[in-house]
Parts: C-alpha cells; sequence; structure tokens
C-alpha cells in the first residue's frame, strides 16, 4: 500500500472516529470512562474494514480468474457466508449465500465467487439487491448461460428493534439466462443445496 492511500486511509478512519465520539457522547455516554477510551478509534476501524466493499474492484477479482472450459453443467458454490449492514438502520444482517451458474466456455475460480460476495456485502445493503448483484456481475463477466444465486440471512434491524422476531430470516433469490425459463434447472439447483 502507497504512503499516499495510507495516509488517506488514515485520515478517513480519524474522521469517523471523530464523529463516534460525538455520537457516544449524544446518546449519554462519558468518553472519558476506561472502558470508551479508545472505542471511537477501534469503532471506527471496524466499521472501516466492514465496508471494505466500496474500496474494492470487482473487476480486478473477477478478472483475474476467469478460466477457459468446454464443459457445461451446474457448478455451484454454497453456503459462502456473508456480513453486511442494513442501509436503513445500520444495523448488521449476515447469513449465507449459494451461487449456481451454467458454463459457456468460461469458469471463475471458486475463491473468487465468495470474493465476489464479500465486496457487494461489505456495504450498506439491502439483501435484495445484495442477491441481484452477484447475480447479474457473474452472469456478465462469465457470459453464463445462466447463474442463479439464493440468499438466506437474519437482520438485526428485524431482532433488535422493531417487530423484534427473533426466529425470523429472510430468503432471496435472483436468476438470469437459462435459469429464467428452465424450472428444471431452478429444481435442481435447490435439490443441490439440500445435500
Amino acid at each position: 500500500m502507497s504512503t499516499l492511500t495510507n495516509n488517506t486511509e488514515n485520515q478517513t478512519i480519524n474522521k469517523i472516529a471523530e464523529h463516534y465520539a460525538e455520537i457516544i457522547k449524544l446518546i449519554g455516554e462519558d468518553l472519558d470512562r476506561e472502558g470508551l477510551v479508545k472505542t471511537p478509534m477501534r469503532a471506527a476501524k471496524a466499521l472501516y474494514y466492514a465496508t471494505s466493499g466500496y474500496r474494492s474492484d470487482e473487476d480486478a477479482v473477477v478478472n483475474e480468474a476467469v478460466f477457459t472450459h468446454d464443459g457445461s453443467r451446474m457448478i455451484i458454490v454454497k453456503d459462502i457466508e456473508f456480513y453486511s449492514f442494513c442501509e436503513h438502520h445500520i444495523l448488521p444482517f449476515f447469513g449465507t449465500i449459494s451461487v449456481g451458474y451454467i458454463p459457456d466456455g468460461k469458469i471463475i475460480g471458486l475463491s473468487k465467487v465468495a470474493r465476489l460476495v464479500n465486496i457487494y456485502a461489505r456495504r450498506l445493503q439491502v439483501q435484495e439487491r445484495l442477491t441481484e448483484q452477484v447475480c447479474q456481475t457473474l452472469m456478465q463477466r462469465l457470459n453464463a448461460k445462466g447463474v442463479i444465486v439464493a440468499c438466506n440471512a437474519q437482520h438485526l434491524c428485524m431482532k433488535m428493534r422493531g417487530v423484534e422476531k427473533q426466529d425470523s430470516s429472510t430468503t432471496t433469490t435472483a436468476y438470469s439466462g437459462v435459469f429464467e425459463s428452465d424450472r428444471n434447472l431452478r429444481s435442481e439447483f435447490f435439490e443441490a443445496l439440500k445435500v
């Protein structure tokens, strides 16, 4: 990492820490209390890391790991865990994403699918958009015959506040290409997730 990038990153984290300090004071806490003295900086670093998707380049992640492949059977990477922040309340939501695709001459390194999930999850987000972004990016970058994505998550904005439903979870799906017209392919994907 260059010195300029490091300086910019440090300045950003320091500004976030200043805002956290103000928020902590506004909710009625004492910043001089032993347990809170370093909290603004720790929270700023944690938030900066948790939102690293804004500073990641999906082109660099995807393009360096696309390979020629003649096969055309479905490839599935399942149960990729992720952590994100709801853009409405800035509270965490987390869960797993499973991705299936049918290649058309190109495949992607398996770890890159997980990295792509992280890029979109580590932003202020809604689950519906996260699911769609993973699907569309893989479809476009691989020029696949079809891509399908299933996401299941728990939202602290529903558990800690509001309706306070502790056992609730949300499932979203997105699919494109041959998965749109072929119900059997969609069924094959969801059956494979049960294994």
